[in-house]
C-alpha cells in the first residue's frame, strides 16, 4: 500500500518507521526543511528506543522517504495520515486545530483515485466531519473518505506499542474505508483486538482513555500522601489493589505527576469538550487541578531539604518526561525545575538524552552536567526526576563522596531506601516513610 503521512513528530515518524517495515511504500511530509533534509541524510530528529535501526534499513532498501512537497506524497497515496500536532490552545486549553485544517485543505487539491484520509493525530469530536468538509469544499469531485485512527504510542515504547498493540481503533463510517484499514492491520490479524466503531465513537476513545490514565494517576498520587502520613506503603497498597482485575495493576505508580505530550493535553481538551457540550466532568477537572498542585508540592519538599542551608546548590538528575524519550514537553521534571528557579537557588541537571530539549526551555537559567556525578558534585541535595534506569545503577558511595550535604528526594523511588540510609544519605521518596 502506498501511505503518505503528515506530520514527522513522535506519532508520524514512528508510524511511517513501522508501516515501512511490514512493506508498504512510505513517505512522511513535513513542511520544516532542515527536519526533511536532515532525515533525507539519515539523521534522526527525535529519539524513541528502538527506532533507529529500523529508520537507516526502511531508508535504505527506499520503503521510507521524505519530502516538504504535499503534492509529492499525497498524489499516487492510497492512504494519507495525519498526524500534525494540536498544542493546546493558551487561554482556553482546547485542543489548536490550525495544524489539522491547513493540513486538510492543502493535501485536498493532489487525491487521485479513492484515497482514505486518516486523522492520526488526538483530536476533537467532530473533526472527522469538519476535515471532510474542507476537502469537499477545496476538492468537490475528489473520491475518498475520512476515518479516525486514534494512536496509542507510549513515548519511550512506541515502537514496541507499534508492533505489538494491545488494540486497534478504526473509527469509519463506510465500509469501503473500514476495508482499506482492515488490509492495513492484516499483519496483526489474530494477533491483536481491532475495534470498528463510528467515527466520532473513535475520536472520544481516545481522549477517554487518556483523560482516565491519568485520574488513576492523580489517585495513586494521593493514595501516595495518605501512606506519607498514615504510615502504610503506597507500593503495597497498589499491589493489592492491582491484584483485583477490575482495577489492574498498571499505571498505579506513585511519582511527581502525569506530564508529557497527551495527558496534560488530553485531559485539558476532554474538560473543555465536557464544558461546551454542559456535562460536568469533575474527576477530570479535579484531576488537572491536583495533578498541577503537585508540581508544586514536589518542587516544595526538595527546597524543604535545603531550607537552612544558605547558597543551596540542587542536582537534578531527569529532564524528560519519562524515560526512554528526550520530549521535555509538560515534564514534571521541567515543570518542578521551573519552580525551583523562583527561589533563586543554584540548579545542576542531567539528563542521558534530553538536555538539548532542555536548554531550549533553560537557556543559561541552569547548570547542564555531562553525567551523573558531575551534577551531583557540591550538591545539597540530589532531586531524582525522570525514572531512567541508569540512575537505580549508580554507586552511592561515588554519590556521597561528591555532594556537600547527603541529601536525596527521590521522586521517582528508583533508589533502594535502605541501602541509601545506611550510606548515610537523608533519603525521602514517595508514598512511604
Amino acid at each position: 500500500m502506498k501511505v503518505a503521512i503528515i506530520g514527522t513528530g513522535y506519532v508520524g515518524l514512528p508510524t511511517g518507521v513501522g508501516l515501512a517495515e511490514l512493506g508498504n511504500d512510505v513517505t512522511c511530509i513535513d513542511r520544516e526543511v532542515s527536519k526533511i533534509e536532515a532525515l533525507r541524510a539519515g539523521r534522526l530528529t527525535i529519539f524513541e528506543d528502538g527506532l533507529e535501526d529500523l529508520f537507516k534499513k526502511n531508508v535504505a532498501s527506499g520503503k521510507l522517504k521524505f519530502t516538504t512537497s504535499m503534492k509529492e506524497g499525497v498524489e499516487t497515496a492510497d492512504l494519507v495520515i495525519i498526524a500534525v500536532g494540536t498544542p493546546p490552545h493558551p487561554v482556553t486549553k482546547e485542543a489548536d486545530m490550525k495544524y489539522i485544517h491547513a493540513a486538510a485543505t492543502e493535501l485536498a487539491e493532489y487525491l487521485h483515485g479513492y484515497t482514505v484520509v486518516a486523522n492520526k493525530s488526538t483530536v476533537p469530536v467532530g473533526t472527522g466531519d469538519v476535515v471532510e468538509g474542507l476537502i469537499r469544499k477545496k476538492n468537490p469531485t475528489a473520491d475518498f473518505d475520512v476515518v479516525s485512527l486514534p494512536e496509542f504510542l507510549r513515548e519511550g515504547f512506541a515502537v514496541h506499542d507499534f508492533f505489538s498493540p494491545d488494540r486497534v481503533v478504526v473509527g469509519a463510517n463506510t465500509k469501503r474505508a473500514a476495508d482499506l484499514i482492515r488490509e492495513l492491520y492484516k499483519p496483526f490479524e489474530g494477533k491483536t483486538k481491532m475495534l470498528f466503531v463510528k467515527r466520532r465513537s473513535s475520536e472520544t476513545i481516545k481522549y477517554a482513555s487518556n483523560a482516565f490514565l491519568a485520574i488513576k494517576i492523580h489517585y495513586i498520587n494521593e493514595m501516595a500522601n495518605f501512606c506519607e502520613k498514615a504510615g502504610a506503603d503506597v507500593y503495597e497498597v497498589a499491589q493489592g489493589m492491582g491484584l483485583d482485575s477490575r482495577i489492574g495493576n498498571k499505571f498505579l505508580n506513585p511519582g511527581p505527576g502525569y506530564g508529557g505530550s497527551c495527558f496534560p493535553k488530553d485531559t485539558n481538551a476532554m474538560a473543555y469538550m465536557g464544558r461546551t457540550n454542559g456535562v460536568n466532568l469533575s474527576l477530570i477537572e479535579a484531576a488537572i487541578k491536583g495533578n498541577d498542585a503537585r508540581k508544586v508540592e514536589m518542587a516544595g519538599r526538595i527546597l524543604e531539604t535545603v531550607k537552612n542551608i544558605p547558597d543551596a546548590k540542587i542536582a537534578v538528575w531527569g529532564l524528560a518526561f519519562k524515560n526512554g524519550t528526550d520530549d521535555c514537553r509538560e515534564s514534571p521534571a521541567v515543570q518542578i525545575v521551573a519552580e525551583l528557579i523562583k527561589n533563586n537557588v543554584k540548579i545542576k541537571a542531567f539528563d542521558p538524552k534530553a538536555m538539548e530539549n532542555a536548554r531550549k526551555i533553560f537557556g543559561d537559567k541552569i547548570y547542564y552536567a555531562g553525567n551523573t556525578l558531575e551534577a551531583a558534585k557540591g550538591a545539597d541535595v540530589l532531586a531524582i526526576l525522570t525514572e531512567w534506569h541508569d540512575f537505580a545503577k549508580v554507586d552511592l558511595d561515588e554519590v556521597k563522596k561528591v555532594m556537600h550535604t547527603p541529601n536525596i528526594v527521590d521522586l521517582r523511588n528508583m533508589l533502594n531506601p535502605d541501602e541509601a540510609r545506611e550510606k548515610g544519605f537523608n533519603y525521602q521518596c514517595i508514598g512511604s516513610i
